[in-house]
């Protein structure tokens, strides 16, 4: 006898682009939180005496712990810290755990100590609560990426990753706005009101329906993978010898499944240091990343002393947000017209990052506030014109399995050997030579190296892996089974 086929699921609420708009929100927090904590209302100045002996007390975080300027670039380390340590994790889970749980996991962890620094009692505190939001910030990063570049329009990827990436400057720069006037009332506030912001993006990521990436399987049914340990006798009773040996079996099994993804885990990084075209990308955005990590950072703090800017986080956010909005897009969307090959991107980020250095470098230059505004705006506007095309080529100089692991070496590096040691070696410049001006040119000069490095790029052969299949068969399918996570949608949309 025929029976009634199963009734199709109902589509998703979650088509490519509202999930493209909640990723992007997400990392506008991420980032405004990172601004937050740079603004002159939040950070605060330290205390200072006059030759007199006439002190001031210092205000925010800064004044309140009285932090030297290098205790004070420690705190931006120390996030970055916890990022990197865990974004190899998260990338690594994303191979047995589902991406998008993992997503819920850290913005869990991020939500929890962000509220925490604004309960924090010392500098010791404070740093372990910003490692925290590292580790927090960790899953996204690696993972965000991946989910758009798997579900934007072929014509359209890299202006999408532009979006996405567009929030950088935008966060950063509200963060600068958030933090000057909250700050103005209690610098505590501001992270309490971050984290309750970004609450209900941290329930959605258990809530909401799974989501698969390219190139990974979805997980296996618990039924297949858990053992039964022990079996009833025909009395209902369990035998305590079979228990025993099941216990055994099991125990050897998550030994043998521990060493087996620590050796994939490393093959696969492997792999990637041996990707010419990935790392000449990464260690063009190791050098982009040590100026601009410095720049969100110091830069509300060197604009108040050397143009003694009265509303410098407005001023520094405006021109931020504008010209980071405008750069990413534009980036993205240069890039997309030139045809997205990897020796065209390289190309885009010579280009843009060469001439970005020269306004920036300029700007510092002169002594009038408005012709530093003119060409700071400039310059930044080329700077973050890199976003969308480096973002690009760590996606697709790899297979689609490795490209969690890719974003997440990626960031690790970037911030390692980038924005980690810059902070704190920008301020314990300024503690010796005690000169905004100088201090910023010497950061600035380094943007001409990454200029360097992406121009080598050029000259390297290099092939889109974006199609290609994995060489992992535990964790790779059919290219012609694989559809984008939200690829089934569409079709019942159009069926």
């Amino acid at each position: 006898m025929a029976t009634d086929p199963p009734p199709a699921p109902n589509p998703s609420w979650f088509t490519p682009k509202r999930l493209l708009v909640i990723f992007c929100v997400i990392n506008l927090l991420n980032y405004v939180d990172r601004g937050a904590i740079a603004s002159n209302g939040v950070n605060g100045s330290s205390k200072t005496c006059s030759k007199d002996g006439i002190c001031s007390s210092g205000s925010g975080i800064q004044g309140e712990f009285n932090l030297s300027n290098f205790e004070d670039g420690v705190l931006s380390s120390a996030f970055m810290v916890g990022l990197l340590v865990a974004s190899p994790i998260f990338a690594t889970l994303s191979k047995s755990v589902n991406p998008f749980r993992l997503i819920g996991v850290g913005l869990s962890v991020w939500t929890f100590a962000t509220a925490g620094c604004g309960f924090s009692f010392d500098f010791w505190s404070i740093t372990i609560f910003r490692m925290l939001v590292g580790v927090g910030e960790a899953s996204f990063i690696s993972l965000a990426a991946p989910f758009i570049d798997d579900n934007a329009p072929v014509a359209q990827k890299t202006a999408w990753l532009g979006a996405f990436y567009m929030c950088i400057p935008s966060g950063v720069a509200v963060g600068y706005v958030y933090g000057g006037l909250v700050g103005q009332f209690n610098w505590r506030v501001a992270f309490w009101g971050e984290a309750i912001l970004m609450l209900p993006f941290a329930i959605l990521g258990f809530v909401m329906k799974p989501l698969q990436l390219k190139g990974f399987s979805p997980a296996v049914s618990k039924k297949a993978s858990v053992l039964q340990y022990g079996s009833e006798d025909q009395d209902g009773e369990l035998s305590t010898r079979e228990a025993a040996d099941q216990s055994s079996k099991a125990f050897g099994l998550t030994v043998a499944w521990n060493a087996n993804v620590l050796t994939r885990f490393w093959e696969d990084v492997k792999i990637l240091l041996l990707e010419k075209v990935y790392v000449v990308n990464v260690l063009g955005y190791i050098a982009y990343n040590f100026v601009i990590g410095s720049y969100s950072y110091w830069g509300p703090k060197a604009g108040y002393n050397i143009y003694h800017m009265g509303n410098a986080d407005i001023m520094f956010g405006g021109v931020t947000v504008v010209c980071g909005i405008l750069g990413t897009l534009a980036g993205g969307y240069v890039l997309d017209l030139m045809t997205s090959t990897i020796s065209n991107a390289f190309k885009l980020l010579s280009f843009a990052s060469l001439l970005g250095a020269i306004f920036c470098f300029t700007s510092f230059c002169f002594k009038s506030l408005y012709a530093f505004l003119a060409l700071f705006s400039i310059g930044e506007l080329l700077v973050f014109a890199t976003q969308g095309p480096v973002n690009f080529v760590c996606l697709h100089s790899v297979k689609p399995s490795l490209r969690p692991l890719s974003m997440a070496i990626s960031t690790v590096s970037i911030h390692i050997f980038g924005d980690v040691p810059s902070s704190p070696l920008v301020g314990l410049i300024q503690d010796r030579i005690n000169n905004w001006r100088v201090t910023a040119l010497i950061l600035t000069s380094i943007l001409f190296l990454a200029a360097g490095i992406w121009f080598i790029g050029v000259f390297l052969h290099s092939v889109d892996k974006f199609n290609e299949d994995s060489n992992h068969p535990l964790t790779t399918v059919d290219k012609g089974a694989i559809t984008p996570l939200l690829e089934e949608n569409r079709m019942e949309e159009t069926a």
